[in-house]
């Protein structure tokens, strides 16, 4: 993986002992429970800590001041998104190893469970007064989502939205696969190539909505509009979408122009909640979408999908998942993913979401546990933005791609440890003679 550039002292084998990586390494040492489990570089060039270990780069006292008035998390993501704090790559280290490897020490030490007594609140914060890191907060990261409005109006869910979709359609076809899909494929062997895994995961979804040619299909939250083109294309469906990303629709536009399926796909840039359909739709698709609509918003999205539905018909909803009642402490993921890439998402376990979806008057059929899955797709990810670095710099700035790098890198790990899941829920409308055969092929 490529990373930043190196600090100013280029991590030299000579690099002074001391200085201020010691009085940190002292500072902290109620913090992390014990000695300092990464190797530790201050901006004065002095070096603390094991060696062999991940190295942490601290290049600005800000750095410091940040985590002080955002303690965890969030103060160390806008640090390192800043370029105050950087993982450079070294041998046997990056940046997703050296995460594991802090992981693993905090979970080691119990750190969740850490009190500190005032005598160490206080040497922590005269430590900060002598390394001058003591002072009003830096200003916020320029790639800091800036949401505001009630939550969930229709107005603060469009411009949460823009503020992840509508980077550009350049950036996200650099990321993603040539069928710009966004979200979890389904991966038959580890090496299966991301087109592959994405192709498979959009028949997969077709084959459960049990789509035949001239069936009619909703797409909500369709984004660049990989499902419903795959369903016009290779289903036959007449397809319906609907986004409130002004960016995915001139991008589906033009595709649609592109493979003259303008008599089979139409896009609209509407919300969920504005769909007048009622008892229309064969079927109803809706990956990765619904840990947008919100918690209090969530009944509201089943009965759109439910009433949109013809008796009988099919609805997917592919959906992320989190552990936790309610999502836990941070149904959205957590401080980092909740401020920088994805505001007023919800995500619960997948069992709470069923309850939802069976409440809202849906009999859900099948639930298909994918998070393993999820890493193979984000490490595709991951090795398409390192492959296309110096375009994505071009379109983006530095700033906004060490968001990303810290996004996927994180996304990954979520997934691989179990605190993120995803899962397709398979479910039927109630009132007429379902198709679904007895013996599923899926």
């Amino acid at each position: 993986m490529t990373q930043t550039a190196p600090s100013t002292s280029d991590h030299r084998a000579d690099a002074p002992a001391g200085g201020v990586a010691a009085r940190l390494a002292e500072a902290v040492r109620p913090f992390i429970g014990g000695d300092l489990p990464v190797r530790l570089e201050a901006w004065d060039g002095s070096v603390a800590g094991p060696e062999g270990a991940p190295l942490v780069v601290l290049r600005s006292p800000d750095a410091l001041r940040r985590l002080l008035w955002h303690p965890g998390e969030l103060g160390a993501a806008q640090a390192y998104v800043t370029g105050e704090l950087d993982v450079p790559e070294q041998e046997g280290w990056d940046l997703g190893s050296a995460l594991t490897h802090a992981f693993a020490v905090g979970a080691e030490r119990g750190l969740s469970g850490v009190r500190l007594s005032p005598r160490a609140m206080v040497d922590a914060i005269r430590t900060a007064a002598r390394l001058g890191a003591l002072g009003r907060p830096p200003a916020p990261p320029a790639s800091l989502a800036r949401i505001k409005g009630r939550l969930h109006s229709l107005a603060r869910d469009r411009s949460s939205i823009s503020h992840h979709y509508d980077l550009s359609n350049e950036f996200y076809s650099l990321i993603l696969e040539p069928q710009m899909a966004y979200s979890c494929g389904y991966h038959a062997t580890p090496d299966v190539p991301l087109e592959e895994a994405q192709r498979a995961k959009l028949d997969l979804v077709c084959t459960k909505l049990g789509l035949e040619p001239g069936m009619k299909m909703l797409d909500v939250g369709c984004g660049w509009g990989s499902l419903s083109l795959h369903a016009a294309e290779h289903f036959g469906a007449q397809v319906t979408g609907v986004t409130i990303a002004a960016e995915q629709k001139k991008f589906i536009d033009a595709r649609i122009a592109e493979r003259g399926l303008e008599d089979r796909v139409e896009i609209r840039l509407q919300d969920y909640r504005e769909v007048p359909e009622r008892d229309l739709f064969d079927a109803v698709g809706s990956l990765e979408m619904g840990e947008h609509v919100g918690a209090t918003n969530y009944p509201t999205y089943v009965e759109v999908l439910r009433r949109a539905v013809r008796p009988g018909g099919r609805v997917l909803v592919q959906q992320m998942s989190r552990q936790g009642a309610g999502g836990g402490k941070h149904p959205g993921g957590g401080p980092f993913i909740e401020s920088f890439i994805a505001p007023d998402m919800t995500m619960r376990p997948v069992g709470e979401t069923v309850d939802l979806i069976e409440s809202g008057g849906l009999e859900v059929r099948d639930v298909h546990a994918m998070r393993e899955h999820y890493v193979l797709t984000v490490n595709g990810w991951l090795e398409n933005f390192e492959t296309h670095l110096p375009r994505l710099r071009e379109l983006v700035g530095e700033e906004v791609v060490r968001v990303w790098r810290l996004y996927l890198v994180g996304g990954a790990l979520a997934f691989r440890d179990g605190r993120m899941g995803v899962d397709q829920i398979l479910a039927v409308r109630p009132g007429a003679a379902h198709t679904l055969p007895a013996v599923r092929a899926w």
